[in-house]
């Protein structure tokens, strides 16, 4: 076991937000050899457990971008990061929640589809085809079964499509006999999956996939890199 932390620890206590201790401890157990990180107690949880426990009313309080600010920042990055480029390509929110994401992208003439296991439980992902981009903002460290979400993502990849997805790496953040301080180590905002690099690269590499990160909180899963996500990958500055 790392480490014990109360339920309510949250991502808004960076902020300087505290929300009054549960008194409910979460433990949190970490791979020796490759650095993931998890909380085995709430990743048994089912589907109405998250819904009554976490994503419930008060989720906003302990993350209040989520519903509109990060949608529309990720949009806003997206587009002019790929330019025209972007309307000529299929592309997925894996994890879109309320799908505002994507209407953005449409309205800026993507082809873009939102999908969210929690929301979407009725769509099978075999309807969806495949994708040239996938994004997950935010996505990975929500997730209690990290190999099913891989298969998932894998399933959607068209053969030269390009992954972009949001998780902080716990490089240097997580140590084994030390008190369990890192922000975004928050059981209350669903953060029960924290990834080191090396296990987003394991995750890679039993896919068939390779991985890249652009710094410590955006990554990239890719097969190969297609002329049209050239821009993404180059050299900034």
């Amino acid at each position: 076991m790392l480490g014990v932390v109360d339920f309510n620890k949250t991502c808004e206590e960076a902020r300087g937000k505290f929300l009054p201790p549960a008194g409910v401890p979460v433990a949190y157990f970490r791979c020796g050899d490759c650095g993931f990180t998890f909380a085995p107690e709430l990743c048994a949880w089912t589907l109405e457990e998250f819904e009554a426990r976490i994503y419930n009313a008060d989720y906003a309080l302990v993350d209040p971008d989520y519903l509109d600010l990060r949608p529309r920042a990720n949009a806003a990055s997206l587009v002019p990061m790929l330019g025209e480029r972007g309307r000529a390509i299929r592309h997925l929110d894996f994890g879109g929640g309320n799908g505002l994401l994507s209407r953005l992208l449409r309205e800026a003439g993507w082809q873009s589809t939102s999908y969210d296991p929690f929301v979407d439980r009725d769509v099978s992902l075999a309807t969806l085809g495949r994708f040239d981009l996938i994004t997950a903002f935010e996505v990975f460290e929500h997730v209690p079964d990290v190999q099913q979400l891989m298969a998932s993502v894998a399933s959607l990849l068209a053969p030269d499509g390009v992954v972009l997805f949001s998780t902080m790496a716990s490089d240097g953040h997580l140590h084994a006999g030390q008190r369990i301080d890192w922000w975004y180590a928050a059981p209350r905002n669903g953060h029960i999956s924290l990834y080191s690099r090396k296990s987003l690269d394991i995750l890679a590499e039993q896919q068939g996939l390779k991985f890249g990160s652009f710094n410590e909180g955006f990554h990239a899963y890719f097969r190969t890199i297609p002329a049209w996500a050239a821009p993404i990958f180059a050299p900034k500055g």
